[in-house]
């Protein structure tokens, strides 16, 4: 692999100070105005290890909306009719120049894995510069920023798990699998070679995170933006490493016991606000950048049609998510009439995960342990969307056809459905509005992992 593929981002201290995250590249070479990267990991003082800490988080939301964007229209939920490039209407949909497979070269696959990479090296660098400090750090802060840097190692890795998955890609030698152990840039660990290796991998740097957590007092040494309010002291943000095992465990096909465990230690809450949770957070000044998956009005990203034809009458999540756009829209023989509109500000924070979720995934660990406790968690979701409790049978299939059309409408453009009808065997049902389209069970593994 190309190494400046795992050269880290970090930040400027101002951007520290004012709780922002405009990225800039450090290259490793002597600057005689700023931090050069081996000074900050070898030798760091109690504000460069804030300035990684920050960054770190600033870094998650880097190009983020190419993540979205392409699994939300591989998994049908919405079209990009722009028009800024075919490869949108074409290749993600099987179809054009290259029909039949994703292009290991292309933005779609590249610019999605670079942002995931950059996560877990930024990370790397974070722990290896507390690890290297100057700086008096007490055992408990050492621990804590170590557990906020494998949590979110651990959520960059199971993104890109998740979109390589494994199987025949169309590129010969990717059966797909991750590296997860990338710590050194010039001794790259080796590909994991399955998907359920990348998930325990995950699982087991999650458990590091929490041990180190566990062991981190009272307060980090660091500060987090607003999109963590409620999840900033170790305590808190120990209940935010659980509900990402849980979600991990979950794509595992871990013991629903384990499942179930884990949302206990979680911050789930049946009784809960939906919207609880971890957040991506965004501002309008200089420093800072906007959310990048706000659509402005009439900009044609189109809700595929049968989200609304299938929506149970009354279900408010339709309205919450989607608006009528003021006239029509056609491209490449995909048409739509309505827009995908999940955020209502450019500002508008990106959910990590919700306790929405977290039920959800209570539901589904429940379902043929105990039906009515899986019941409950469903009429939580749906009573909070304004619908009646689920009337319907109790039995075990019944209860899960329920549960992946909750699944479908509260986690709608969220990054869940394509995944989700990939691991139940269903990416069949999901719909093909032009004859010859067809939906892909993974992206390739980038050209330049080969090189």
């Amino acid at each position: 692999m190309l190494k400046y593929i795992f050269k880290p981002f970090l930040f400027s201290m101002a951007t520290v100070a004012m709780l922002c995250f405009s990225a800039c590249e450090i290259d490793e070479v002597e600057n005689e105005n700023g931090p050069t990267l081996e000074n900050l990991v070898n030798g760091a003082s109690l504000a460069d290890l804030k300035l990684l800490a920050s960054g770190l988080e600033g870094i998650m939301r880097s190009e983020m909306q190419f993540h979205y964007w392409t699994v939300s229209i591989v998994g049908r939920e919405y079209y990009d009719l722009r028009g800024t490039d075919p490869r949108f209407t074409g290749e993600l949909l099987g179809a054009g120049e290259g029909a039949g497979r994703l292009d290991n070269n292309g933005f779609l696959t590249t610019r999605p894995f670079l942002r995931h990479y950059r996560i877990v090296r930024n990370a790397n660098v974070l722990i290896e510069a507390v690890a290297n400090a100057k700086a008096s750090l007490t055992p408990a802060q050492e621990a804590g920023f170590r557990g906020y840097a494998k949590t979110l190692m651990a959520y960059g890795l199971l993104l890109e798990a998740n979109r390589q998955y494994e199987g025949d890609s169309g590129y010969s030698g990717d059966t797909g699998g991750i590296r997860t152990d990338v710590a050194d840039p010039d001794k790259l660990g080796p590909f994991t070679g399955s998907y359920a290796a990348s998930l325990d991998a995950v699982l087991s740097l999650l458990d590091e995170a929490a041990s180190d957590l566990s062991a981190a007092g009272d307060a980090f040494a660091f500060n987090l933006s607003s999109g963590f309010d409620g999840f900033n002291t170790p305590e808190s943000f120990l209940t935010f490493n659980r509900a990402l095992y849980a979600r991990t465990a979950l794509y595992a096909n871990k013991p629903n016991s384990e499942i179930i465990a884990e949302l206990g230690k979680s911050f789930m809450d049946l009784d809960g606000d939906m919207n609880l949770g971890v957040y991506h957070s965004f501002g309008t000044s200089g420093n800072d950048i906007r959310n990048p998956i706000y659509n402005t009005p009439d900009l044609p990203f189109v809700v595929q049609a049968s989200f609304l034809t299938d929506a149970e009458p009354g279900d408010q999540r339709v309205a919450e998510k989607t608006t009528p756009l003021s006239a029509p829209v056609n491209l490449d023989n995909l048409s739509g009439d309505t827009q995908v509109a999940i955020f209502d500000s450019p500002t508008a924070p990106v959910g990590i995960i919700r306790n929405e979720e977290l039920l959800l995934i209570y539901a589904e660990a429940n379902i043929g342990v105990d039906n009515v406790v899986a019941a409950n968690a469903i009429n939580a979701v749906r009573n909070a969307a304004g619908l009646g409790n689920y009337t319907g049978p109790g039995d075990d299939a019944s209860l899960f056809n329920e549960l992946v059309k909750q699944r479908r409408y509260s986690l709608f453009g969220e990054g869940h459905r394509w995944i989700d009808m990939r691991r139940w065997g269903r990416l069949g049902e999901l719909p093909l509005d032009r004859p010859g389209d067809e939906v892909f069970v993974r992206f390739p593994r980038p050209v330049r992992e080969e090189i």
